[in-house]
This record gives structure tokens, sequence and C-alpha cells, in this order.
């Protein structure tokens, strides 16, 4: 009770410095490169990559320093890898299960998806994101012929350095807030799984804008996320 009476006094002043970061901050691009290809040797690894800003690379120079770059040339080593990344700045849950609703059929291995971000600035509610994660599991299920789903966790936003203070402590309490929504609900999907976002947060692995993953920690993504796919595969 305390914390939302405290939230609400200041929301006025929330909503301002929010104006201020959106005109102050730097509007990054998405990296150019391949969306989409079929890389290395091995067994056939079926890969798709959904999400926001941060899954479609913003804060590196090209899709090869962003997370799906980086991801499937670690996994290429090993696996003759079909990927696909859909992804776009600002897409919320909401957007993704839009997305799935009108993707035809495409059986695969592996799903990765990185969303949750744009949730905590546009305020989706706990009940509204529980339900939403389910209804786009349903999907990413039915659509891609039951493949194993590694969701991300969210970023501990209060260490974003374009968030000033009190709204990078208001947005970090609601990341940690759906982050531990996320961890829970997903527990009761066998073929679903967690990835916490354990990644250094330090000036070097931010962006030049303050708020995305810098091309470090786009490499210490992958390699956490090649990590647990390649062990997954090993147990089925």
């Amino acid at each position: 009770m305390k914390h939302h009476l405290v939230t609400l006094g200041l929301a006025p002043f929330l909503l301002a410095q929010g104006l201020y970061v959106r005109r102050k901050t730097p509007r990054l691009p998405e990296p150019a490169g391949p969306r989409q290809g079929i890389q290395g040797q091995g067994p056939t690894l079926k890969l798709l990559i959904l999400g926001d800003s941060s899954a479609a690379g913003v804060g590196a120079s090209s899709q090869q320093q962003a997370l799906s770059g980086q991801l499937v040339e670690i996994l290429s080593a090993s696996y003759t890898v079909a990927w696909t990344l859909t992804a776009k700045t600002g897409y919320t849950i909401k957007d993704l299960i839009n997305i799935l609703l009108t993707m035809p059929q495409m059986p695969l291995d592996i799903a990765i998806v990185v969303v949750g971000v744009n949730d905590v600035i546009k305020g989706t509610h706990q009940k509204q994101w529980e339900q939403q994660l389910d209804l786009l599991i349903q999907l990413l299920t039915e659509k891609l012929a039951s493949p194993t789903l590694f969701f991300s966790g969210l970023p501990p936003m209060h260490l974003f350095s374009a968030l000033p203070f009190p709204l990078k402590w208001y947005l970090g309490k609601r990341a940690r807030y759906l982050d531990g929504t996320l961890s829970t609900h997903l527990s009761k999907y066998k073929h679903c799984q967690y990835l916490p976002m354990n990644l250094p947060f330090e000036p070097s692995y931010l962006a030049l804008d303050g708020f995305h993953p810098s091309p470090d920690t786009y490499k210490c993504w992958a390699e956490a996320l090649a990590t647990e796919i390649v062990k997954k595969v090993h147990d089925v």
C-alpha cells in the first residue's frame, strides 16, 4: 500500500521525467543485416528469435554484433542453424501475439522470446501480463509445432544510465515485478524455460543511449542462451 501511495504521489513527476527522457535520449536504429538464413554444419536446428528492440539488436552496429548474429555464430559450430529474427523496436507482448495470430505454421526446434521492457514502460498490469503470457505460449506451441521456448528475463532497468531518479526506481521496481511473475508463470509449462538476465550492466555494457545492450552484452547474452540451448537439445 505504501509503495502505491508513494507512486501515486510521484505520478506527475514521473510523467514529466518520462517525457524528458524520451526527448533527450538518442534514438538508435535497428542494425542492418540479415534477419534469416542457414549457417553452420551438423544436425539441423530450426530457431526463431522473437521480440522487441533488444531482440532486434538496437545498440549494435550490425546484426552480426547483435543477439541473433552472435547466437547463430556460436551454435553454427555444432549445428546447421536455420534461423529467423522477427523483432521490432517498441514491441510489447500484445504485439507479439498479433504477429503470431497471422503467422503461418512453421515447425521449429527452439523459439527465443525477448519481451517485457515496453510492457513495463506502458504499464501492463500483472493479470493482463499473465493472461497474455498464456496466449503467447499457446500460439507459439500451436504455430511452431511445440518447440522448446526460452524466455529471457527482464533487464535491471534501475541500472539504465539513461533513466534519472526516481524514474529508474519506479521502472526498476516494475521490471522486477513483471520478471518475477514471468519466472513463476513459466514454471507451469514443461516446454518453457526462463533465462534470468544475469548480465553485467556497467557503463561499457550499455549502448550509447544508456538504455540498450552494447555488443559486449549481446555476446554474454548469446553465450548464456547457447549454453542452455545445447543442454536442452542434448536432453531431447
